[in-house]
């Protein structure tokens, strides 16, 4: 499905007093797009708007810069079509892909089980192709037409828009076949007309998929349409453009697409671009970047998601390059900076300022004389709020209204959820079970005598609780786990203990089984609830060690180094060692 003159007709929605005049939208000095009506009068996508105004001296222009209302609106037609099919997927604001295979073949058996066999179709048929009921491919793409009609019908009355739709038996000829009828129409493309379809495409990169950069290195061959790919020896196209991106550029000129339409989820990156005719000043290249800022800023609050990548894109001027000469440089956010998104944006503008900045200059010496014409801020790699996601320890230590002079303990829950997508499970693990436990309310410590629930770390509380996260919590945080669900106290019995000393006789059985010899300093209980890979790593560290007594008092000296010993096994005492925490006491 593809949306009639998209921002024209969001404005027309907007100002409803524009619908009848010619009306163009304006991004700098161009008209992006206009309406029909002044498409009749000659104005035509991306004109300079000097020379649409000679066209048509009537064109009411309305500035388009700030895409806002488009996005909003461009994703309420994606929830509508959802509503309809769960595959729906976007392509740029104005364009979704709908694969309506289920519906068709619900509806199929449907028709096959009513007395009445004829079905009609909706919209036209590419080529005025005859319509054989008897091959089952040309009654699916029948239905199809149907559902597409029903689809338009839907965004047209629930949100004013218009659009054309493309019905085939892949993406590729979907995209093709839609733009035949324009606008306010739909054609359908069955089997036999697809090799005329793509015949009449007169240069390569008209095929979806097909980019400028791709096109020019097909020109270069003599490749100029789908008819020169397809005379052109494989072997040689693959030698040059290898083997992957040759196969593929194949199938496409043979009108062959197996990509699925992918479900649309939340953005994977937000950005932002301002082109103009000449920025040659680190000056207006910071002005310029701020006002990018502002805008991305409030879309990653409304978002709640935080980056983690942030990256500047320049187009340099070019006399024979004018669209395509792009370069781009990216980065880490400092994780402090993290933090900071999602609140006032004054406290982060300035640092992301000089960031950009930085990346700027790796790309322009700013000491000589440049040229640019356009500039682009995105924002990618976003993750959710480390405390919003089920599964993970932020989840389980929300920040809860403590009692009476635990303000501590609740200060430190919070650093726990704060940092935890900064530092590894290891560190985390780490803060956790290290933090002095808290003495439960009298209350509380009442109602699990009264309920016969021991101080057991492997018991679970039912429900969809990760159960490798609820075992590294303390213990008191279980125990209160366990409270909050009250379908917990009625199973908690006294066998909990039975079962956590089975398990300890059980991993001792295991760890004799598999050599592991463990120093006799160290609790077994504490190591088995250890992540496998922190087991595995003190396991390595222990066998390098030589024995450690019982009775030690002090750290053994360090030992000398010897120009043979250039792997020595790290001692005791080093900081960044696992053995650390498992120090005689």
């Amino acid at each position: 499905m593809d949306l009639d003159c998209f921002y024209a007709q969001v404005e027309m929605i907007r100002n409803p007093e524009l619908r009848d005049k010619p009306l163009g939208v304006q991004q700098k000095n161009l008209v992006v797009t206009s309406n029909y009506e002044a498409r009749k009068l000659g104005v035509q996508k991306l004109m300079f708007v000097k020379d649409a105004k000679e066209k048509c001296p009537q064109l009411v222009l309305v500035n388009g810069e700030d895409l806002t209302a488009y996005r909003e609106m461009s994703y309420k037609v994606t929830e509508l079509l959802g509503e309809f099919c769960p595959l729906v997927e976007r392509l740029g604001l104005d364009e979704n892909f709908v694969d309506v295979t289920e519906m068709v073949e619900e509806r199929l058996k449907q028709l096959q089980q009513s007395a009445c066999s004829r079905v009609c179709v909706s919209g036209h048929v590419y080529n005025n192709q005859a319509i054989n009921l008897d091959d089952t491919r040309h009654v699916r793409l029948i239905l199809g037409s149907q559902i597409a009609e029903e689809l338009r019908e839907a965004v047209y009355t629930r949100l004013g828009l218009t659009g054309c739709a493309g019905v085939a038996a892949n993406k590729l000829l979907s995209k093709l076949v839609s733009g035949t009828f324009k606008p306010n129409q739909q054609t359908v493309l069955l089997p036999e007309s697809r090799p005329d379809l793509i015949r009449s495409l007169d240069r390569i990169q008209k095929v979806p998929g097909i980019g400028a950069k791709t096109a020019r290195r097909l020109e270069a061959l003599g490749i100029r349409n789908v008819c020169d790919v397809r005379a052109f020896p494989s072997a040689a196209l693959e030698a040059e453009l290898g083997a992957a991106l040759a196969q593929r550029i194949q199938k496409l000129s043979c009108g062959e697409d197996e990509s699925p339409v992918t479900p649309w989820g939340p953005p994977q990156s937000f950005s932002d671009e301002d082109s103009f005719k000449k920025c040659s000043s680190e000056v207006e290249v910071k002005e310029k970047i701020e006002e990018l800022l502002h805008n991305l800023l409030d879309r990653i609050h409304k978002d709640g998601r935080q980056p983690h990548t942030v990256r500047l894109t320049i187009r340099q001027f070019s006399s024979t390059d004018k669209w395509f000469n792009r370069e781009s440089r990216q980065c880490p956010i400092p994780p402090h900076l993290i933090q900071k998104f999602g609140k006032e944006s004054s406290d982060i503008l300035s640092p992301l300022v000089d960031i950009l900045l930085k990346l700027f200059r790796k790309m322009i010496d700013v000491h000589l004389p440049f040229h640019l014409t356009l500039l682009s801020v995105c924002f990618s790699n976003l993750k959710d709020l480390p405390c919003g996601k089920k599964g993970s320890i932020g989840f389980y230590l929300k920040q809860m209204s403590p009692p009476a002079g635990s303000g501590k303990r609740a200060r430190e829950v919070e650093d726990v959820s704060q940092e935890e997508g900064n530092t590894s499970w290891n560190q985390n693990y780490n803060r956790t079970r290290t933090t002095k436990s808290r003495k439960l309310p009298e209350e509380k410590q009442r109602q699990l005598k009264e309920a016969g629930i021991p101080p057991c770390p492997f018991h679970l509380p039912p429900g969809d609780i990760d159960p490798q996260v609820f075992r590294e919590l303390p213990e008191d945080i279980q125990q209160e786990m366990i409270l909050e669900k009250p379908e917990a106290m009625a199973s908690c019995s006294s066998k909990c203990p039975t079962r956590a000393l089975e398990k300890q006789v059980l991993e001792e059985k295991t760890s004799r089984q598999a050599g592991i010899v463990f120093p006799p300093h160290v609790d077994t209980k504490t190591f088995y609830e250890l992540p496998a890979d922190v087991q595995e790593e003190l396991i390595a560290e222990w066998r390098n060690q030589r024995p450690v007594s019982k009775t030690m008092d002090k750290p053994p000296e360090k030992p000398k180094a010897s120009k043979g010993r250039r792997n020595a096994a790290p001692c005791l005492s080093q900081s960044n060692s696992l053995l650390r925490y498992f120090k005689p006491q």
